[in-house]
């Protein structure tokens, strides 16, 4: 076993599967129809948005509050305050969701299904632009998708390997960071410093390496998490160097930044 293809092997473990794919897009068909049954004309659009349309969610297996970001645009004539239609989407969930746990976890209602959880997000739509709920009760702007495409064109340029391993660096923040980074920024971070620090990588260590040096950089010197992350680093290289003087250690050593799921 090497260093690489332990991480391409991992990278593809990190995918949802078939199965889950298909219930996934069976309980958003459901939640749609739903969602026009109790709704009607009041909402205008409503889609996926955040890592599942990256390919960058993680199953289940791999983390446990693994997440379907769904966003519901209303009319909003009456210029209702984000509470108001936090409040309808539950007693929407509460309605056809019976047996399922519903909670509020602001800004969104979380409804966790047996195999996926969603998050739904009310929003309204001004000019070209959408809004949802902040965190003290009001509305903000967003741009739902405005990483994808930066994203798409990073990925394509460098031989498919920066959604693996974002899923790579992901997996690794659940595991061994205990969440320190909020998905979403950790995504955002590794897909801005693409364009400048990824030049000379070609093999998915060298995508890893650059992807950890570069949350380092950001990292306060002695704080948990810059000790986390340069101990990764060094157990990768460990690892890397172990290849040809002590190939039955290369396993064990790269298992220790990247364990199995």
């Amino acid at each position: 076993m090497t260093v690489n293809s332990y991480l391409s092997s991992l990278a593809s473990e990190l995918v949802l599967s078939s199965d889950e794919k298909t219930s996934i897009n069976t309980s958003i068909s459901t939640l749609e129809y739903r969602l026009g049954l109790f709704f009607g004309s009041d909402i205008i659009e409503k889609f996926k948005f955040g890592s599942s349309t990256r390919d960058t969610i993680l199953p289940r297996k791999a983390d446990s509050n693994s997440d379907i970001d769904y966003m519901i645009v209303f009319d909003n004539y009456n210029n209702y305050q984000p509470q108001t239609f936090l409040n309808q989407l539950k007693r929407f969930a509460e309605k056809y969701y019976q047996t399922s746990e519903i909670h509020q976890s602001f800004p969104t209602i979380v409804l966790e299904l047996n195999h996926i959880k969603f998050e739904l997000v009310p929003a309204y739509k001004s000019g070209i632009g959408y809004y949802i709920p902040n965190k003290t009760g009001g509305w903000m702007y967003t741009n739902p998708n405005d990483i994808n495409s930066n994203l798409t064109k990073a990925n394509t340029n460098n031989g498919s390997k920066i959604k693996p391993v974002i899923r790579l660096l992901k997996h690794w923040n659940i595991s061994k960071a205990y969440r320190h980074y909020e998905s979403y920024g950790l995504e955002k971070k590794l897909i801005s410093a693409l364009e400048y620090s990824y030049f000379s990588c070609t093999s998915y260590s060298d995508y890893v390496l650059a992807a950890f040096n570069e949350l380092k950089n950001e990292a306060t010197y002695g704080t948990t998490i810059y000790n986390k992350i340069n101990k990764a680093i060094e157990d990768i290289k460990e690892a890397i160097d172990d290849e040809i003087k002590y190939p039955s250690l290369v396993e064990g050593e790269i298992k220790r930044v990247f364990p199995e799921v």
